[in-house]
């Protein structure tokens, strides 16, 4: 049977990685990488992948770049012409979204299914 402070800091590593996740989900428009992430959360960057990947199924690379993937093709399908661009005009979805789609829209239209 797992001791109570096992189980406490279990649960304080898990807070941490929602907190990482979060933080991706608000902020994938900017430069983010895993090394930075990892000092926000107060652990290595191969722990933060580690455990990261135990919670979510997946690394906190892969998990940003899926959202940044599932942005940018939700702007594909609604046709916007204005990109949205974080404080530093970063459009990270641009050089990713032909390989995760397969598809190219032409300029202005939308993806059509």
């Amino acid at each position: 049977m797992a001791s109570r402070p096992a189980e406490a800091q279990h649960l304080h590593d898990l807070a941490r990685l929602r907190r990482v996740r979060d933080r991706i989900d608000r902020e994938y428009a900017q430069p983010l990488d895993v090394e930075a992430l990892a000092r926000g959360a107060h652990m290595s960057a191969g722990h933060l992948s580690r455990e990261f990947r135990l919670a979510y199924g997946e690394s906190p690379y892969g998990y940003l770049m899926t959202r940044r993937v599932e942005r940018g093709m939700a702007l594909l399908r609604r046709g916007d012409r204005q990109e949205h661009h974080g404080s530093e005009g970063y459009a990270p979805w641009r050089p990713i979204l032909i390989g995760a789609s397969g598809q190219v829209a032409r300029s202005g239209e939308p993806l059509r299914r």
